[in-house]
């Protein structure tokens, strides 16, 4: 029951408070994962074989990752010092407002017809070239990245948070970031990276599956469902496919397709049904994570409420 009780109030600060504009923890481990990775990555990769690269980004992410959970481990067993932070660790983690907040500014770029201060906003939260996207381009672009940044920053978190508490919540955040930096499949990253790429994979592995299974319960059940079969194994991505595929088809929007991602075009499968995304999409893709993050809480604490009347019956 404190568990649902800590998301709740951690959800409320988030919608109250939204993302520290200074300060932010994240900016400072990414300043660590930068020195790590100065640290460890060969001066002559070439000569580097693959299992020693691959050695070399493990070591890399128990570097990162372990002293960290377990300070979150300590943290957490504090007489009320822990249940404080806990709420906070949580509250830095989910970033629900902000997502909201990015999202939000390219839909009023659109609704007042400046495309591009559109492609600006959008180029904020996605990495592929936004200059020369037209009005629907940019639509798909900022519903593709509410919808994936929903499961990967507010749902991952809030599982390994209910299901391991405070450190989980720390793990999950602090991989997820290290992917994000690390998890490239380029020249640089394919093999030192690949460690932390399969690890945030294996994180995301049940979260992504209940965030694509919250969509459609909340959108168009029947054909988000039937998306998810059809179309989630032709994507890249093993987690992202369920979440891109269920939420296009609970939208009853077209995502996917050709990108540009710097400098070289991706031909990506296309994704859901009916007709291409306009402006207006934005706030329905907006409205059903917001939704989604809701009822996560609400279930939360219907769950600690029936565990709670049942060990005190």
């Amino acid at each position: 029951m404190i568990s649902a009780v800590f998301l709740l109030l951690a959800v409320v600060l988030d919608r109250l408070l939204g993302e520290p504009r200074r300060w932010h923890p994240l900016v400072g481990y990414g300043y660590l994962v930068r020195k790590v990775e100065h640290a460890l990555y060969p001066v002559t990769p070439q000569d580097e074989p693959v299992w020693r690269m691959r050695l070399r980004g493990v070591l890399g992410i128990s570097l990162l990752l372990l002293p960290l959970t377990g300070l979150a481990c300590w943290l957490a067993r504090l007489p009320w010092l822990g249940q404080l932070a806990s709420v906070l660790l949580l509250y830095l983690a989910i970033g629900a407002q902000s997502l909201r907040e990015h999202a939000q500014a390219v839909l009023d770029a659109l609704r007042a017809g400046d495309l591009p201060l559109a492609r600006y906003k959008v180029s904020m939260i996605v990495s592929r070239n936004t200059s020369e996207l037209d009005e629907t381009a940019v639509a798909r672009a900022t519903i593709e990245s509410v919808l994936e940044n929903g499961s990967d920053a507010i749902f991952a978190a809030v599982f390994w948070f209910l299901l391991l508490g405070a450190p989980g919540v720390v793990l999950y955040r602090a991989a997820n970031t290290l992917d994000a930096m690390w998890g490239y499949r380029n020249e640089r990253f394919l093999h030192f990276g690949w460690a932390a790429a399969r690890f945030d994979d294996v994180l995301n592995l049940i979260p992504a599956r209940l965030s694509a299974l919250t969509y459609i319960l909340l959108g168009h059940t029947r054909q988000g469902w039937q998306c998810w079969r059809a179309q989630a194994p032709s994507w890249y991505s093993p987690n992202a496919g369920p979440v891109m595929a269920a939420g296009a088809g609970a939208l009853g929007v077209l995502l996917g397709g050709a990108a540009s991602y710097h400098g070289k075009l991706k031909q990506r499968p296309t994704l859901g049904l009916q007709r291409p995304p306009v402006a207006e999409d934005i706030a329905r893709a907006i409205a059903l994570v917001q939704r989604s993050l809701w009822l996560w809480v609400v279930l939360a604490l219907l769950a600690g409420l029936l565990n709670w009347s049942l060990t005190h019956a």
